[in-house]
């Protein structure tokens, strides 16, 4: 079959097309012929090992330190159809149409083929279910990851009805799944990006937008309930200075030195520094599964490229150009 296969750190170019063995399922497992899977940052940032430096080392530990060795295909979402399954598996049948977050552990969706466990949700962060009625391969693909990591990201929030919520990076994989999500809960909604992306953020439900290359929303004066930071390209001291008491300033990826501060707003505030890691659960992905068949979640893609072009669709994701997602159609 093939796959792409992630052959040392560096550029888009070291993804290469490679024929493997096809793998065969074990008596817990299903295999899954993969239509779609996603090209995210995060994929970008561990291809170039340029992830934050607290991490890095502990990333080569466990990838590999000179070039990838434990894990050499990436990609952590796929939308697909089971095409096998083991002799004990109960929840699925081939035909069924699933769709799944692998987790990091097991990474490996820029295939055609790929075994998961039935009982993924005990194990790591891997989680898998039939995917909704209304929604096509492409369209679901990008859901187990940026769709989960946004209803964490909101829920930490403790949203409530009314309450203004400020989404800074709006655009991209999590913030047009949080848009959305925030205005379900009631919120009214501001989002910050480039002026490319405003529009789009308007037909997703934003009430306000805000262009960062010409306004810094810290010094507008206005106030949040909860500011989600999704790309961290804002100083600390501004997005609390714009947060209501009690507020919640949710930063989704932190640095050593936000981690120091937070630790110092414990001591001298109410408003609240919360970082956004979280186990994906099973019961989540169900209930993004019940909004979508509702209407009330969508997918916005931005391109597809062929399983066979994912060296340039990562080239596209380091642009920093992307609105939502970028999906390879594998088959």
């Amino acid at each position: 079959m093939k796959a792409i296969v992630w052959t040392k750190y560096g550029g888009p170019d070291v993804l290469q097309l490679r024929e493997i063995d096809k793998p065969t399922p074990s008596d817990n497992e299903i295999l899954v012929k993969i239509h779609a899977t996603t090209v995210t940052a995060g994929d970008s940032e561990m291809r170039r090992m340029k992830t934050q430096l607290a991490f890095r080392y502990l990333m080569r530990l466990a990838v590999g330190i000179r070039r990838p060795k434990r894990i050499t295909i990436l990609g952590m979402e796929l939308a697909g159809e089971v095409e096998a399954v083991g002799k004990d598996v109960k929840l699925f049948k081939k035909g069924d149409q699933v769709f799944a977050a692998t987790g990091f552990v097991g990474t490996g969706t820029y295939t055609e083929y790929k075994c998961l466990s039935e009982d993924s949700g005990k194990y790591e962060d891997a989680i898998l279910a039939k995917k909704p009625v209304n929604m096509t391969y492409e369209e679901v693909a990008p859901v187990p990851v940026g769709g989960l990591e946004a209803l964490n990201f909101i829920r930490q929030g403790n949203i409530q009805n009314g309450q203004k919520v400020l989404i800074n990076g709006a655009g991209g994989t999590i913030g047009t799944y949080a848009i959305q999500l925030a205005k379900y809960f009631g919120a009214e909604v501001t989002g910050v990006d480039s002026k490319e992306k405003l529009e789009l953020l308007q037909s997703l439900g934003a009430d306000h937008v805000i262009d960062y290359t010409q306004e810094d929303f810290t010094k507008s004066g206005d106030t949040y309930d909860f500011i989600l930071d999704v790309v961290r390209k804002t100083s600390f001291s501004g997005c609390l200075k714009s947060l209501n008491q009690n507020g919640h300033y949710l930063i989704a990826s932190p640095g050593l030195t936000q981690r120091i501060r937070r630790r110092r707003t414990r001591k001298k505030s109410t408003k609240k520094v919360i970082f956004g890691a979280a186990k994906p659960k099973i019961e989540d992905l169900l209930f993004l599964k019940e909004l979508i068949e509702a209407g009330k979640l969508k997918s916005v893609i931005d391109r597809c490229y062929p399983l066979e072009q994912t060296a340039e669709a990562h080239r596209y994701v380091d642009t920093g150009a992307k609105k939502g997602h970028v999906v390879i159609k594998v088959s």
